[in-house]
């Protein structure tokens, strides 16, 4: 999901900025820019031709959590996928690419008739005809059962519309997922509360997301099943591998049954206080309109002047996926102060943190870009990265939320680098140094492969890492190692360290390596010095990552003109 077209962004941004003077003005967007918003584009996924593989997010400008209808089965990185025919529920997702995949998700449905809580059984065919996909709210009509379902976001909650036909049968399914969950069913609050601990690595022992639901209505039927499916009528609460919560009432034509959620990574009791604090008392309306307030606000910063419909859309629709990620992973606790449940080591702790975000994807253009459009926002990611270092040793490369062996580089050099190099404020440049330097330095301790630099050892010996010694995309690593030496030299330069910025300067300079001048091309070179054979320019992957030479000669950011 993170590999957007971000290039489009700049280039209607330069565009506009380019706008001759006399322009009609006629041009600018006519009403919300959240309109022009297509949370849908993307969705047309297809894993073996690996396009699409986006979802559409129901969120805020990066949200802690985020929505999406779910038309796969639960696990499936690619949950929603636009020619499916059937929902089987609305998820909390924190995804951030289909290969990471999913961690702390539940989802809530709506039935009538016969009770169907199985995830197949339940699943409702629907119509793109009949479904409203905005950022801040989602619609749809679940054909099978007469109902639409409806839902909006906060930062840490959301509120869920159900409206119901007349039915003596009427459910809410709260399925809390596999791999270990909790619900309890509290009928005289008329509250759910429970937690999920699914995940696809990158988790302490002791993580949860612990969620509260609140209801309108009181609950005629309660149920609750255990692993296996097993249905558990009139049961109050389930614990185990696979569980879920069921609440029933008769219900009238058109009646809406409101469902106010939040979740922590904390506690039941921070869930609450998120759940207070964020919806408290508001209508669904409010809700809704509040979080399309959020997008305006973010959305509006760049206004494109463009008589072209298309393009518009284009430019927005890739704006709103640029402000999903990374994550904010933090809670404002009962005396509304920041702190964060540690992904690296399980703790409750004070400060920001941030996560769902692979440095090898964003480091070229995200975070540039929010240098310079949002400063503020990357000051708090400065201070994340800070407190990743201190609390697992590492800064992260890929994080999900915790480290995952995903991508390669050391690109959490760059992004720190050009952060301080243009004057982001309240970072602690000591430390994120220190913590530059130890990539550079160390190779043992590592808590997976792609944090810190795999070949460190060849690397600084050499001066590049060999095609031949069992590291894959070598020549990629090697180029890449070479940039963020270089964004180590200029921070420290920068702080008066002349010594240091002198030595990573120097080494810099590694991609010539690299350079076969044979061909003009960078190749992948063997440990005793000879270059890689047969060499074929257009080979993908291999010595590159996600490319081929003829994309990474150009990879040398730091020395354009050699």
């Amino acid at each position: 999901m993170i590999k957007y077209i971000l290039q489009c962004v700049f280039v209607l941004l330069l565009i506009s900025c380019g706008k001759q003077e006399g322009t009609s003005r006629d041009k600018k967007p006519v009403g919300d820019l959240v309109d022009l918003v297509n949370p849908l584009m993307g969705t047309d996924s297809e894993f073996k031709l690996s396009n699409g593989n986006t979802y559409p997010a129901i969120a805020t400008p990066w949200g802690m959590n985020f929505w999406t209808p779910m038309t796969n089965n639960m696990g499936d990185g690619w949950t929603y996928k636009y020619d499916d025919y059937k929902i089987r529920g609305i998820k909390q997702t924190h995804q951030p690419s289909p290969w990471i995949n999913d961690y702390a998700a539940f989802s809530l449905m709506a039935t009538t008739g016969e009770l169907k809580f199985q995830e197949d059984e339940r699943a409702s065919w629907f119509s793109h005809k009949a479904e409203t996909v905005k950022p801040h709210h989602y619609s749809v009509y679940l054909a099978d059962y007469d109902v639409v379902a409806e839902v909006t976001p906060t930062e840490r909650a959301a509120q869920f519309k159900f409206t119901f036909p007349e039915s003596e049968e009427s459910y809410i399914i709260l399925d809390a997922f596999f791999k270990g969950s909790m619900v309890k069913i509290i009928p005289e609050e008329r509250k759910i509360i429970g937690y999920c601990r699914n995940n696809s690595g990158g988790v302490p022992d002791n993580f949860h997301n612990y969620f509260v639901a609140e209801f309108d209505k009181d609950f005629e039927v309660h149920h609750t099943w255990s692993d296996g499916w097993e249905l558990a009528k009139n049961s109050l609460d389930s614990e185990g591998e696979h569980v879920g919560a069921i609440i029933g009432f008769k219900t009238k034509k058109g009646e809406a049954v409101h469902v106010k959620v939040a979740s922590s990574f904390i506690s039941h009791e921070q869930a609450q206080i998120n759940l207070s604090r964020e919806i408290g008392k508001d209508t669904f309306e409010q809700t809704k309109e509040k979080a399309k307030q959020a997008w305006e606000n973010e959305l509006g910063r760049i206004v494109v002047e463009d008589d072209n419909q298309d393009n518009l859309e284009t430019f927005y629709s890739s704006l709103y996926r640029v402000l999903l990620f990374p994550r904010k992973f933090y809670e404002f606790d009962k005396d509304n102060k920041v702190v964060h449940y540690s992904p690296y080591n399980g703790k409750v702790l004070p400060g920001y943190m941030f996560t769902d975000n692979g440095f090898w994807d964003t480091f070229r253009a995200v975070f540039p870009f929010f240098n310079m459009m949002y400063p503020e926002l990357n000051g708090k990611i400065m201070e994340g990265l800070a407190n990743t270092y201190k609390e697992s040793g590492w800064l992260p490369e890929w994080a999900s939320p915790g480290h995952r062996d995903c991508m390669i580089g050391s690109n959490s050099a760059p992004i720190i680098a050009d952060a301080f190099l243009k004057g982001v404020k309240n970072m602690d440049t000591e430390l994120l140094l220190e913590a530059m330097l130890k990539n550079a330095t160390q190779l043992e301790g590592r808590p997976v492969n792609s944090v810190g630099r795999a070949g460190l050892d060849y690397y600084n010996d050499l001066g590049y890492v060999p095609y031949n010694v069992g590291i894959h995309e070598n020549a990629a690593r090697t180029l890449e190692y070479a940039y963020a030496d270089f964004t180590i030299a200029k921070m420290a330069e920068k702080l008066g360290k002349t010594e240091i910025a002198e030595k990573y300067f120097k080494q810099s300079m590694n991609y010539k390596n690299l350079f076969d001048p044979s061909t003009n091309l960078m190749r992948g070179k063997n440990k005793e010095g000879d270059f890689q054979s047969p060499f074929n320019p257009l080979k993908w992957g291999d010595a590159f990552t996600e490319g081929n030479s003829l994309h990474y000669t150009w990879s040398v950011f730091h020395d354009i003109d050699g």
